[in-house]
């Protein structure tokens, strides 16, 4: 909180001799001193989920678009129907701050090639395939990608090269700053490390987000 600073002010005066009807000379005034003007506090962040986010305008639908996040919406919702008091559930709730790094369809689609050697070409397929894992690990995987009780915006990450972030699956990711280029070191050091493509999704909020283009993995799968 930005504190607020007095600002003193030196006055002049004139002193009247009694009985004379004459002004004593001025007495000198003091330079005024000059400060800073307080800065405002920061606005308080706002309680959209990032849940509500990942929603809105048909988010939950498959489409040719590979940026977007349909497949991630599907396996949260999947998660939530199937477990309804997991905690995936913090992200419907917006007055707890989390930060997620949400992976796009296509990082969905290499996963999908990198554990079955197969290419599969539409959204839905790529879905099936991930529900096929099971509702447990899915559950495991999104958690990962989880980081709670922090509001981490790009500029911060950028700052924050080295860092260990520990993820709401339990596991570990650690933040690489390149040059203006921020991956994420995850728990299999076969891959290549996810990077953010897109950032501060749902800034301004308690529930920020980042899109990354490969899923983080919270197990070293073999080559």
């Amino acid at each position: 909180m930005v504190s607020t600073r007095r600002i003193v002010g030196l006055f002049s005066g004139l002193a009247l001799i009694a009985g004379t009807g004459l002004a004593a000379a001025p007495i000198a005034s003091a330079t005024p001193q000059h400060t800073c003007p307080p800065k405002p506090a920061p606005a308080a962040l706002g309680t959209t989920s990032l849940a509500s986010v990942l929603l809105s305008g048909g988010g939950a639908t498959f489409d040719h678009n590979w940026k977007d996040y349909n497949i991630l919406t599907n396996a949260v919702l999947a998660v939530l129907k199937a477990k309804p008091n997991s905690p995936v559930k913090v992200l419907t709730d917006g007055n707890v701050a989390v930060t997620a790094f949400i992976p796009d369809d296509a990082a969905f689609q290499r996963l999908v090639k990198d554990i079955s050697g197969k290419w599969v070409g539409n959204e839905q397929d790529v879905f099936k395939a991930v529900a096929g894992l099971g509702i447990d690990t899915v559950e495991t995987v999104l958690l990962y990608h989880v980081i709670p009780g922090a509001t981490i915006t790009a500029k911060d990450a950028l700052k924050a090269n080295g860092v260990s972030l520990t993820t709401a699956q339990g596991g570990k990711i650690t933040v690489r700053v390149g040059w203006h280029t921020i991956r994420l070191a995850d728990a299999d050091t076969n891959s290549r490390d996810p990077k953010v493509v897109v950032t501060d999704l749902n800034k301004g909020n308690k529930q920020i987000a980042h899109g990354i283009d490969r899923v983080l993995r919270p197990i070293d799968l073999p080559n």
